[in-house]
């Protein structure tokens, strides 16, 4: 891909685009603890993010998720992230630069992601990442470096790792599947990217399980610091 023909970047969300895991690890810390259990290592809970509530419930709880109980379990979870959504969470280091560069280029930026959209959503809002309801001409974010393009599972049939989320955000965007590319934490995101057509980019700073190796998932490039997305992106 040459640098006159990317027209849009797509980023997986957590773990990618925005570092979200401090609210995980207090979630599941908490939840842990309304069940009599002693604190989890946060490194452990945080290696897990990026596969989701029903993974961080089996880790946190030690539950199979066929248990009876298990899906009272995690709309708990989820009760106690929506309390806690986006007090402590970021864009990663060297993200907002990254996005301000893009708008400059007249490139289209959008996120592809498994969080639902009643999370995903005001999440970025509350990052500045989308406008809120409250924007006004006094922001200083110009309207190129909001997101073009949220895509939820809410929105499409079928999640990722299949491309339809990736096929709608292109069509959002206006632009060819092979005029994008998708950066990712996870062998999903990687396998979403590919099946689309899109130069694919393995974030390898995010939520990687300990057994993992992001150099396994067949991406196209891999950074291990989310400060050197800016120099692969825009020298593709």
């Amino acid at each position: 891909m040459t640098r006159d023909k990317l027209k849009a970047v797509l980023f997986d969300l957590d773990g990618t685009l925005v570092d979200t895991a401090d609210e995980f690890v207090v979630v599941v810390q908490q939840l842990r603890s309304e069940h009599g259990m002693s604190a989890m290592d946060p490194a452990r809970i945080r290696a897990s993010v990026s596969n989701g509530a029903r993974a961080l419930v089996a880790l946190g709880l030690g539950i199979d998720p066929q248990d009876p109980v298990f899906e009272s379990k995690r709309l708990r979870l989820l009760e106690l992230y929506s309390d806690v959504l986006g007090s402590a969470a970021l864009p990663y280091p060297g993200i907002p630069p990254l996005l301000t560069a893009l708008a400059e280029r007249g490139i289209a930026w959008g996120v592809a992601t498994n969080k639902p959209r009643a999370y995903a959503e005001p999440l970025m809002v509350a990052l500045g990442l989308l406008p809120g309801p409250d924007a006004n001409a006094a922001s200083t974010r110009s309207t190129a470096e909001y997101c073009g393009s949220l895509v939820c599972p809410d929105d499409v049939s079928e999640r990722k790792p299949h491309p339809e989320s990736l096929y709608l955000n292109c069509r959002e965007l206006q632009c060819a599947p092979h005029e994008a590319i998708y950066v990712g934490d996870h062998l999903r995101d990687i396998e979403a990217g590919r099946r689309a057509g899109m130069y694919t980019v393995a974030a390898a700073y995010g939520y990687i399980e300990p057994d993992d190796n992001a150099d396994d998932w067949g991406a196209n490039a891999r950074v291990d610091c989310s400060h050197q997305l800016t120099d692969l992106i825009l020298n593709l």
